[in-house]
């Protein structure tokens, strides 16, 4: 049986010559695990669940950056506004001013991520794209003064059919460039495409992706 350092050094190994980053997706993970990655060189975590999440940072050192990749609700923004280093699914505009406001409280500016749904799937979130063309071109973002927008974040369907995971990523990668030239040609922070799984990653970054969410690849299935 293969261990936590073994699987994430194959797949480190197979991103060496891509900048594309790793976000090794612990959650529901015991501490033990996060402690064999991090001790293999991983810095990078995600997880979806506050109360786990605020466990985990209280107990694992300090140079590690946390980020919050799940559905996240405005009234838990608080417990994780003073240390999370990136929130990637900020599907509307409520939440992005809730974190505005709890990381002005916290001394700090918060990165984060626009997320987009394109997948075939009702249960998924995020701002379809023309809504997110319209939230951005009303402009009452630019008003905030503690968030970063970073980029964007996606999931594609969960589905066999590779051509249409192609056709997701690639809606959202060209929907990134539009935003880019429209609305952030002067920042040189707009740089990050969070898209990609332990199933699909390979596609996402053929498609562009700058941010893969790996979690079973690394540390095996999830005890819930």
């Amino acid at each position: 049986m293969t261990t936590t350092q073994e699987n994430l050094n194959r797949l480190l190994n197979e991103l060496k010559d891509t900048k594309v980053k790793l976000v090794a997706v612990s959650k529901y993970h015991p501490v033990e695990m996060l402690r064999e990655a991090y001790d293999a060189g991983q810095r990078i975590f995600g997880e979806s669940h506050v109360q786990e999440m605020d466990a985990k940072h209280d107990v694992m050192p300090k140079d590690i950056e946390w980020h919050f990749i799940g559905h996240l609700q405005t009234n838990k923004v608080k417990y994780i506004a003073p240390y999370v280093a990136m929130i990637h699914a900020v599907d509307t505009l409520k939440l992005l001013k809730e974190i505005d406001k709890q990381a002005e409280k916290a001394s700090r500016t918060v990165d984060c991520l626009l997320q987009v749904h394109v997948a075939k799937e009702e249960t998924k979130f995020g701002f379809l794209p023309n809504e997110l063309r319209t939230m951005l071109d009303e402009e009452d973002w630019k008003s905030l003064h503690h968030v970063r927008i970073r980029g964007l974040m996606c999931m594609a369907t969960n589905t066999d059919n590779q051509e249409q995971i192609h056709e997701e990523f690639k809606t959202v990668k060209q929907l990134y460039e539009e935003l880019k030239v429209r609305h952030f040609c002067h920042e040189d922070s707009f740089t990050e495409l969070s898209m990609g799984m332990s199933e699909d990653y390979k596609i996402a970054i053929e498609e562009g992706s700058t941010m893969i969410r790996v979690g079973s690849l690394i540390f095996g299935a999830r005890n819930y």
